[in-house]
């Protein structure tokens, strides 16, 4: 009877431990949310053979897919209050067992949160590269790859730790918002440093930190008055995702008959009438790389994931904005619900879309509320895009000293010609490099004229300006010849045992050599003005076509007038005054904010050879 009785508890204990819920996604939500229905993600062993009831809130509908190890149920939170609801899982009538979930309080005001725009300027990092401050995290048991610092397409140990101990760095630069590429888990056996292919969208990479450090870099920055920036992957996940190795639904990714069909790229199939469906299917539904699934956001299971897995960022870290990679290469139907369903639940929030492509129609199309995504019924809620036109011509123009129609300056004033195609012009990102480009000062060799020519274009015109990481020290890296390790070098000083330490005045014993010095003292003191700048921030752009590689242009409101002249030229050029006068009114003169010189501009003055000035106008 003894044995009988054991065995039994056994058996019990057993179809109870397979019954539990392993995961359940969001883990918990906030009450008091604009949108009022909640689809909560139950993941165990066979647990859609039960059913789900509740007595503590109402549930809308419960999904049950082709994989039985999934329940998606769908709550209704519209009069939930912060604690916690006890859902029960039975079988034959009887409960087997209960789950309990937890909504939160939101915080004040946390719907009304106030996203980045052209008053910030924007500071891009590769965390493992930036700074390691916790050593002991470089390397973690959860997680395949370990630390080598000395192998470049390796993990080198930086975290979240090292950004909070850098936030003062930040601050002095005169940057007022970051942007960190993707810190979520990617357990990927290599090149998971880059963390584009994720493995859960619910934990920060352990060997960045945990959630609370993420959680804690935002409060931090906060108290500087920095935004904090995610950068958020909607496309792909990794190929180590848990859901990737138990797939909810067969078409919860793009599956091609051959296993594995990599995407032709051809973003432009999205919208060209003319272009044939194994194409637009071969950009949409391809995979990114080998190791990055490609996600089908047609699929509303996902999509709500996806949603919510977003929202829940925004509400947990407290975040100022996204920045969604490859954006125009979701479904649009659905990339636009996302958009839209993030936006709604907060109207003054920011998200910029990665829309890599070199013509200004193409990209205007992806931006809200565009007139040419209007001709094709097509609204994509995203508040900004990237000026990737802007960023083409910055590779080119300076090495160009010709009187052509179509080189030099006369790139960018053509750029700016096609602003009208952007239904919101001050709310495009502008950089001169990224984290998957050539770095601007490698493509100059490092020459400080041109990066200061540059960065005061990208500085004072219209948008919002983002910086890549050391580009303000002059760091170098070509991507073409020696790779992607090579533009995402390891920022100077930012490891223990480092010679040099770049974090730190040129006048600190092992600090900045004095060419970074040089760049960085001009990027700051261009940027710490801009902060106070408001004219840069939201006036007028009123531009001169360029004569002999000379680029005159001015940004205005009624109160104020700056006026910016970038002479790419390899001659001192002098300025004719009276060609000018729309923009000079009745300015007498102009502070250089780069010098801190005064120039009188009632008579003609000279500019010295790759040279910028910005002169604010008295």
């Amino acid at each position: 009877m003894k044995r009988k009785l054991i065995i039994l508890l056994s058996l019990c204990f057993i179809a109870l431990a397979q019954a539990q819920v392993e995961k359940m996604e969001p883990p918990f939500w906030w009450s008091a949310m604009h949108h009022d229905e909640l689809q909560v993600l139950c993941y165990g062993k066979d647990i859609a053979k039960y059913n789900v009831e509740s007595k503590d809130i109402t549930i809308r509908d419960i999904t049950k897919t082709e994989n039985p190890n999934y329940l998606f149920i769908t709550l209704d939170t519209k009069e939930v209050k912060a604690g916690t609801v006890s859902i029960d899982f039975k079988e034959n009538g009887s409960v087997v067992f209960s789950q309990q979930y937890q909504f939160k309080s939101r915080r004040e005001n946390s719907a009304e949160r106030k996203g980045f725009d052209s008053s910030d300027v924007m500071y891009l990092i590769m965390p493992d590269r930036f700074a390691n401050g916790n050593p002991e995290n470089d390397s973690h048991k959860d997680t395949v790859e370990k630390a080598d610092r000395s192998n470049p397409g390796g993990r080198h140990g930086g975290d979240i730790q090292g950004v909070i101990d850098h936030l003062d760095y930040l601050k002095d630069l005169g940057v007022t918002a970051l942007w960190s590429t993707p810190l979520l888990e990617d357990n990927e056996s290599t090149y998971s440093y880059h963390t584009y292919a994720q493995s859960d969208l619910y934990t920060i990479d352990p060997r960045y930190g945990t959630n609370e450090d993420y959680k804690r870099l935002a409060s931090e920055m906060h108290k500087q008055d920095m935004k904090l920036v995610m950068d958020y992957v909607t496309n792909h996940w990794g190929s180590k995702h848990w859901m990737i190795k138990d797939l909810p639904t067969k078409d919860w990714i793009h599956q091609w008959p051959e296993g594995f069909r990599r995407s032709n790229y051809r973003m432009t199939t999205q919208f060209d009438d003319n272009a044939s469906q194994i194409d637009s299917k071969g950009c949409m539904n391809g995979w990114f790389d080998t190791t990055m699934p490609d996600m089908n956001q047609s699929n509303p299971l996902l999509l709500k994931y996806i949603t919510q897995n977003a929202i829940w960022w925004v509400e947990y870290a407290d975040l100022d904005g996204f920045r969604v990679d490859t954006y125009s290469y979701n479904d649009k139907d659905g990339i636009a619900k996302w958009t839209k369903a993030i936006m709604d639940e907060y109207p003054n929030f920011n998200i910029v879309g990665e829309v890599w492509m070199h013509n200004q129609a193409q990209i205007a199309y992806w931006q809200k509320n565009s007139k040419i995504g209007a001709i094709d019924n097509y609204n994509s809620h995203l508040p900004s895009v990237m000026d990737f036109t802007l960023h083409d011509a910055i590779t080119i123009l300076f090495n160009e000293d010709e009187n052509s129609w179509d080189k030099g300056m006369i790139r960018v004033y053509n750029n700016f010609t096609n602003d009208f195609l952007y239904p919101d012009i001050n709310n495009i990102l502008l950089f001169a490099g990224n984290h998957d480009t050539n770095r601007i000062n490698e493509i100059y060799q490092g020459d400080i004229d041109t990066y200061k020519m540059a960065m005061t274009l990208i500085f004072t015109t219209r948008g919002i300006p983002q910086i890549y990481y050391g580009d303000e020290i002059g760091m170098l890296g070509n991507r073409d010849k020696k790779g992607d390790g090579d533009i995402r070098r390891d920022f100077p000083g930012g490891w223990q045992g480092d010679t040099k330490n770049a974090f730190l005045s040129s006048e600190i014993k092992n600090g900045r050599t004095n060419d970074q010095e040089a760049f960085y003292s001009f990027t700051s003191k261009v940027l710490k003005w801009r902060q106070q700048a408001a004219v840069i921030h939201t006036g007028k752009l009123l531009q001169f076509i360029p004569f002999d590689n000379v680029y005159v242009y001015f940004r205005y409101n009624e109160e104020k007038s700056v006026m910016v002249v970038i002479n790419n030229s390899l001659k001192d050029q002098q300025l004719d005054i009276t060609r000018f006068k729309e923009g000079i009114k009745n300015y007498s003169v102009g502070t250089d904010i780069i010098t801190d010189s005064n120039i009188g501009i009632t008579e003609d003055f000279n500019i010295p050879a790759k040279t910028s000035m910005i002169l604010d106008l008295k």
